[in-house]
């Protein structure tokens, strides 16, 4: 699974990492190394992963300096590494390179821990038929990458915002005035509504009124498999809150057609990425 390396959002975002991280100059690189030094890198896997974010390589040395180097990708988002196998392949003006590296390491570390928890969860749930979902708790500014590390990890994409889809909340029911004054203001909406109820009644107040996705969060295992056999298919079910991966099966087991879980994105830890540079002679 391919990242779009070339959408607006994704070219800002590595565009203000390297603002960031290099303001004025990278003073160690200009006061060390020689103009025209050439150097060659390889960035490698140290752990077992879950790539995400190697297609953003060509795109980031490029702001740095266009058309200077040449990066060969090897293994793309999506791919599972073991410790030693190669990512990509950079060479190049010396002081390019070092000036990119802890950008690249960065956004490729940080992805790739989000694909890899990703991926463990998706694997914990196989053969149940349940589908692992992200959530919008994401990095400001980062959502579309880290979703999309999320897919390379081989969950499915939630919504991506609050424009793109409905998603009716215990607070915007109090402020509605119940589940079917909620419900009945998106009877006009062109985008997907799914609505999330705490209660027996809620639940039979939401199907009554012909919703067809519900989001049911913080039950137990044992009290969501009793919903799910209440609700005999009548809608499409994702069970939220306080799953982990440790969880994430029995939940699964339940006959839900989603989990979702924001840990895949507000607490997947960085992998462990190397980024080798050598003298280019």
């Amino acid at each position: 699974m391919a990242f779009d390396a070339t959408h607006p959002e994704v070219v800002e975002a590595i565009r203000r990492a390297l603002v960031e991280d290099i303001g004025t100059g990278d003073v160690t690189t200009d006061f060390c190394i020689p103009r025209g030094a050439r150097a060659r890198a390889l960035m490698v896997a140290r752990q077992p992963l879950t790539l995400a974010g190697s297609e953003l390589l060509p795109v980031i040395f490029d702001q740095l300096a266009p058309d200077a180097c040449i990066v060969d990708v090897v293994r793309e988002s999506g791919d599972n590494l073991e410790p030693g196998d190669e990512i990509a392949h950079v060479r190049g003006p010396a002081r390019v390179l070092l000036s990119g590296e802890r950008t690249a390491l960065n956004f490729i570390q940080r992805l790739s821990g989000i694909a890899t928890l990703t991926h463990a969860y998706v694997r914990a749930v196989e053969g149940t038929g349940c589908r692992i979902l992200d959530t919008r708790k994401t990095t400001p500014g980062l959502r579309r990458l880290e979703k999309a590390a999320t897919l390379a990890g081989g969950a499915t994409n939630h919504r991506m915002g609050l424009y793109d889809a409905i998603l009716i909340k215990n607070n915007h029911i109090a402020a509605a005035g119940g589940v079917k004054a909620a419900l009945d203001r998106t009877e006009s909406a062109s985008v997907p509504v799914e609505i999330e109820v705490r209660t027996r009644k809620e639940l039979d107040e939401a199907l009554a009124w012909g919703a067809t996705h519900l989001l049911l969060d913080n039950l137990t295992p044992r009290e969501a498999r009793e919903w799910v056999l209440h609700v005999r298919g009548r809608a499409k079910l994702e069970l939220s809150g306080r799953i982990t991966l440790e969880t994430v099966r029995a939940y699964a087991e339940t006959g839900a057609d989603f989990v979702s879980c924001g840990a895949l994105t507000h607490s997947a830890p960085a992998v462990d990425i190397n980024f080798r540079l050598d003298l280019d002679l």
